[in-house]
């Protein structure tokens, strides 16, 4: 199984490319490719949605994901900050959907719970955990592109219940 991982953000949308194989005896995940599409500060909103949409898009095309694994939206203090990410949601959601890729949404709690198995975990918990998981393979150093690792693995690990 491919799955396409997605922390969403205006300005970065971390990613991941995992593959999945439950019968695998040694490691049954593989990061084919992660990152992060990041957005210029100073550019118009609409322009950083348009650059999202373009290199989902080409992520999608590139690596043909069977689904993908998206962060929700949870509760932010800085309603600005809430807004935009919103924005790029929306323009991640409806590429996906465009593109016939089953989407699947995680909340930041049962990413950690399903991750970590404690629900109120800190980043660098789920962050070291997910290290774990793909030790010696190559990991990502940003925390976004981490987070969409974890997001990736929160649905394989739901998934195949």
């Amino acid at each position: 199984m491919r799955i396409l991982g997605i922390d969403p953000g205006m300005a970065i949308v971390g990613y991941c490319v995992l593959d999945y194989d439950q019968d695998s005896d040694d490691r049954p995940y593989k990061i084919v490719n992660c990152g992060s599409i990041q957005t210029c500060k100073n550019s118009e909103n609409p322009k950083r949605l348009l650059e999202i949409h373009d290199d989902l898009v080409y992520l999608v095309e590139k690596y043909r994901p069977e689904a993908a694994a998206v962060e929700q939206l949870f509760y932010f203090k800085n309603a600005k900050t809430v807004m935009s990410v919103s924005e790029a949601r929306g323009v991640i959601l409806m590429a996906l959907e465009k593109l016939n890729i089953p989407i699947f949404e995680y909340t930041p709690l049962v990413v950690k719970q399903t991750v970590t198995g404690y629900g109120r975990a800190c980043k660098a918990d789920v962050r070291d955990m997910v290290r774990v998981l793909f030790s010696g393979q190559d990991f990502p150093r940003l925390d976004d592109t981490s987070d969409a690792v974890a997001i990736a693995v929160c649905h394989t690990n739901i998934a195949n219940k």
